[in-house]
């Protein structure tokens, strides 16, 4: 049997573990489950899928790691390797209960319930299958309830049409609860070709194209659906999901709209509008239709939460409290309230809520999520009580969680860096520049937690730039360009293959699609931090743009990432050593930036706009090409949506109290420091750590 650190010792985020040829399936199969037993699925996922490699067609190794990949809720992940086992064992009961399991943290019971009763055909002595069965069941029955009220009655002609072709749409489902998404989507497809109106496999397809994230396709079945069968509520729902995920908002709002007029007293329908409007930055008419959704459903503890994202996004923080604490009354486990009401950074916890955490913490059955929430609230709860100790612990353990569900490889982003400054050479840099741009993006850049939040607050003040948000179109247009160019390199050997033509294109794509996000003035801010790697080809494709780093002593920095909980991303973040590392990296490339395009990027550091703002706003001012305003030093006065962690801490005068926070924790960061050393080497000394 393998060794537990024997596979540790390999390069886990690629899956690539070697395995002796010797040990046989069985034995690799009870290795992998032992992992997964003990609540490492990452690892169990890795094991398996290095025992396939020479065990591809094992059907006990291809569910095992079909139950890691939803335990680390990979759920695509896991309905193909249950294809493959399906395939290559029909009538495989583990295959088919493992299907289940799938169908049933999706909320589709009755899909399940197939399931588990042909397992129970195959093993009538299987004693945990009955309970399976009870429980579907019961979610059934629960969905179904939920339903009535939420939805109540479909059309009479909804209901013929559910009926109509009842043999092969029933063929169909029993083709999707197997796995076998292909000939299900035949069945319903030849459906439609017989009678193009029916209402029930235009939806069941767009169904399909949803889980594959075809929201296009999505979209066109959905509309034909609403246009027969204007009544079907459900219809109207997913409709929306299909146009908000393509940024269609105003569409999606107007679906919404439609959705509720079907029956205005449904607080799911407001729900489902509310989510666009959020998504589409209009916080306040979320709010509002959260308002109405708990008027008709006042015990929605998600709703409460929802809501509250919101309010604390425009500045409305003491609501923002009563509404997360409103869903914690509801839902004395809702963690992520908890979570959310830490990262407000003002806010500060009773100590019956600190111990309402330690005791949800200590409860086995809450999930990894959950505990991820908790350790984080309880270790920013610490940090501001200035017990340094307890919230290192906690922070810790936090991440220490949370790294298991997250994939990041420090010698693959090494290597991009490579790739970046062997590709994006002086010579490359000295291609001339497409066309400026009508507008001029100002992109804020570095790692997270340096400042960026401050200076775009800062900028936004200014009455000729719109703040917007982390936005992710740049990489979008990328994409586009590389796609319409049939380019099947991926960033960064893509660009190899750029010539005058796709820098155009790639500067008028992004453009174009971040125009949503604006309004007319001629200055808009993009403060995705990850665009650090992308700053020769955003000079290549908009000269004119303007290029902001933010930065700031290397181990506030680090650990003020470290500490921070990401909704998405940064998978960099949670471990010390790898932090250090991609700091490494990201210094790297920014000095490489700064030798083949100089003057392109401005270096604004933390502690210098702290130290002396108003010399810091005007030199920021300048290098944008933009008056002075006052309103850009009085910047905490500026009424807008601010959506990052720092959304509380920017509406506050300039402070100085974050300027080396890191000294409280030297003494628990020597792996951080080591990593560091050769950046903090060169540092003034009385800003070098003692443990160096």
């Amino acid at each position: 049997m393998l060794l537990y650190n024997q596979v540790h010792a390999v390069n886990l985020i690629n899956g690539e573990i070697t395995i002796p040829n010797s040990l046989k399936p069985e034995d690799l199969f009870k290795q992998a489950f032992v992992y997964l037993k003990n609540g490492d699925a990452r690892l169990c996922s890795n094991a398996c899928k290095a025992a396939l490699i020479e065990h591809p067609e094992d059907v006990n190794l291809l569910c095992l790691l079909a139950r890691a990949s939803i335990a680390l809720k990979l759920f695509k992940n896991a309905q193909g390797y249950l294809n493959e086992a399906t395939k290559l064992a029909p009538k495989s009961s583990i295959a088919r209960e493992t299907y289940g399991d799938l169908l049933m943290v999706q909320s589709r019971p009755t899909e399940a319930l197939r399931e588990y009763r042909f397992v129970q055909q195959l093993n009538s002595q299987h004693k945990q299958i009955e309970q399976k069965i009870k429980h579907a069941n019961n979610l059934a029955s629960h969905l179904k309830d939920q339903n009535a009220t939420s939805i109540k009655s479909e059309n009479s002609d909804i209901e013929t049409q559910k009926t109509a072709f009842e043999e092969e749409i029933s063929q169909g489902l029993e083709h999707q609860a197997a796995g076998r998404t292909d000939n299900a989507e035949d069945i319903y497809r030849s459906i439609l070709k017989e009678n193009p109106d029916h209402v029930e496999a235009a939806r069941l397809l767009a169904g399909i194209a949803m889980e594959h994230e075809k929201y296009r396709d999505a979209e066109i079945f959905l509309s034909r659906v609403v246009k027969n069968a204007p009544d079907y509520s459900r219809a109207w729902a997913d409709l929306v999901k299909a146009q908000r995920e393509q940024d269609k908002f105003s569409v999606a709002i107007s679906s919404a709209e439609k959705l509720i007029q079907l029956d205005p007293k449904i607080a799911e329908s407001y729900m489902v509008k509310a989510s666009a409007e959020g998504m589409a930055g209009q916080n306040q008419a979320a709010i509002e239709s959260y308002e109405i959704a708990l008027k008709l459903a006042p015990n929605k503890a998600g709703a409460f939460c929802s809501m509250a994202h919101h309010l604390k996004t425009i500045g409305k923080q003491d609501e923002a409290v009563t509404a997360y604490r409103k869903a914690i009354n509801i839902k004395p486990d809702h963690t992520e309230s908890y979570w959310s009401l830490a990262n407000l950074k003002t806010f500060s916890f009773l100590d019956e809520e600190i111990s309402a955490m330690k005791a949800l913490i200590s409860n086995k059955e809450l999930s990894d999520l959950g505990r991820v929430h908790l350790f984080n609230a309880l270790g920013l709860e610490y940090e501001g009580r200035k017990n340094y100790d307890l919230a290192f612990e906690n922070m810790s353990s936090c991440n220490a969680v949370r790294r298991k569900s997250e994939s990041y490889d420090p010698v693959e982003f090494e290597t991009m860096i490579d790739s970046i400054i062997e590709i994006m050479s002086e010579e490359e840099m000295r291609l001339m520049p497409v066309q400026k741009a009508d507008v001029t993006p100002i992109f804020i850049v570095g790692l997270p937690r340096s400042g960026s939040t401050l200076i775009e607050q800062i900028l936004a003040s200014h009455s000729a730039v719109e703040g917007t948000h982390e936005l992710h179109e740049f990489t979008l247009a990328m994409q586009t360009t590389r796609d319409r160019y049939n380019i099947k390199k991926r960033f960064p050997e893509a660009l190899s293959f750029f010539e005058d033509e796709q820098w155009k294109m790639l500067g008028q794509e992004y453009l174009i699609t971040s125009e949503k996000y604006r309004t007319n003035k001629l200055f808009f801010i993009d403060k995705n931090p990850n665009n650090f790697t992308f700053i020769g080809a955003i000079k290549l494709a908009i000269p004119n743009a303007k290029i902001i780093n933010a930065r700031r002593h290397p181990l506030d920095s680090c650990y003020g990432s470290f500490k921070q909980l990401f909704a998405s991303g940064q998978p960099f973040s949670y471990d010390l050593v790898e932090l250090g590392e991609y700091y490494l990296e990201y210094d790297r490339v920014m000095n490489h930036w700064h030798s083949v395009c100089p003057d392109f990027v401005l270096d604004v550091n933390y502690e210098e706009v702290v130290s002396n703002l108003d010399a810091q706003v005007k030199r920021i001012l300048e290098f944008c090409e933009l008056p002075f305003e006052e309103s850009c030093l009085k910047f905490h006065e500026t009424d807008r949506a601010v959506k990052t962690a720092s959304s509380e801490q920017v509406r506050k005068p300039i402070y100085s109290s974050s300027v080396n926070l890191w000294r409280n924790y030297e003494h628990k960061l020597e792996d951080l420091i080591e990593t560091l050393a050769p950046l903090l080497e060169r540092l003034p000394k009385k800003d070098q750590p003692k443990l160096l």
